[in-house]
């Protein structure tokens, strides 16, 4: 007798076992890839609107500036800050009012700590004024303080940093001469320890960069990255600044550039498991044929890094034209329009 209980039971039964068949041959999707930064610092950028400077598209119609760069594939912004510069420029507000327009465009933003008042670079680590006789201990709470002060002010405005440079082009250490890293590594360790820590306690997911020059120069990465694991230091990525035309090799062309930097990058890789960032580059604005493809072929070389372990590249202030502060390796050329340089972030 077919008893309608029976029935019931058998279809039940049926139906588990189509749904567990279902479930064991379902793939588990795959892991969303980072996507690869292609990038465009434009800290310069509120300094030359007030200054009247104005940018145009290649049709020569005037456009905002960011949402220009987004037109021409650049989908991350990279921002200076300065602890208490003069004129204002790269100030924390400074800093929060182009992050605000970057996010609102949908672009990522990276913080680049100078941790000084104006420029800090290979030859230059000055401290801020406020900073200047603070001794080591002194100094290491103030990057603390400060750093956790700007990324609090940031987080108030929604933003939440998808990178931040603990010092740039640190080749030395920075906030020297207590933080020179020739004459006391430990103590350039502690000071980006407390950066390094500041920012995780207000943004856990923000990636920490420390940055160097010459990124075609192992020794130089080697000798830094080695002496700050030794002192206990933590970093998600290593990043690289790339200038052919300063490079020892450039006199043999970009192309020999590249390759030496593509090695290193390589090379750090395997040396410290941590993926590398290109996070400044640049070439010649009058020579736009040559800077694509100095461009097309270390943008290439980062994104095909093996693990996807090559992050991204940005371009250090493309939108300087007319010679702006000096400056002539950007890629709008003199009519405020981008070059053809600035095609090849469109692949």
């Amino acid at each position: 007798m077919n008893h309608p209980l029976k029935n019931i039971f058998l279809f039940l039964l049926v139906t588990a076992i189509f749904v567990s068949c279902s479930k064991s041959n379902t793939a588990t999707p795959p892991a969303t890839l980072p996507v690869f930064a292609k990038g465009a610092d434009v800290s310069w950028l509120t300094q030359m609107e007030a200054s009247g400077i104005k940018f145009y598209n290649s049709q020569g119609t005037q456009q905002e500036c960011m949402s220009l760069l987004k037109d021409l594939g650049i989908n991350s912004i990279r921002l200076r800050a300065w602890v208490n510069p003069p004129a204002g420029w790269n100030n924390t507000k400074d800093v929060v009012a182009k992050a605000v327009r970057a996010q609102a465009l949908g672009m990522r933003i990276m913080i680049d700590f100078h941790y000084s008042d104006t420029w800090a670079d290979p030859s230059h680590q000055p401290k801020p004024a406020a900073w200047s006789t603070f001794n080591i201990g002194q100094l290491t709470t103030a990057v603390s303080t400060y750093t956790t002060g700007v990324m609090d002010t940031l987080k108030l405005s929604g933003i939440t940093p998808d990178w931040v440079q603990i010092g740039n082009e640190t080749n030395d250490g920075m906030l020297w001469e207590d933080g020179r890293a020739s004459a006391s590594m430990a103590n350039f360790a502690n000071l980006i320890k407390a950066g390094y820590a500041a920012v995780k306690s207000v943004s856990p997911t923000s990636q920490v960069i420390v940055h160097l020059s010459n990124g075609y120069d192992n020794s130089l990465f080697t000798w830094m990255f080695d002496g700050l694991k030794a002192n206990g230091v933590s970093w998600d990525i290593i990043g690289m600044s790339l200038y052919p035309a300063y490079a020892p090799q450039g006199n043999s062309g970009w192309a020999a550039v590249n390759t030496n930097c593509l090695s290193n990058m390589t090379s750090l890789i395997a040396r410290y498991g941590t993926p590398v960032m290109v996070v400044e580059v640049g070439m010649p604005y009058n020579d736009p044929a040559d800077a694509k493809s100095f461009l097309l072929d270390i943008l290439t070389k980062t994104k095909n890094i093996s693990g996807n372990n090559g992050l991204g590249v940005f371009y250090w202030e493309p939108e300087c034209y007319n010679n702006w502060q000096g400056y002539t390796l950007g890629a709008f050329d003199n009519t405020g329009k981008p070059t053809a340089a600035m095609d090849a972030f469109l692949n």
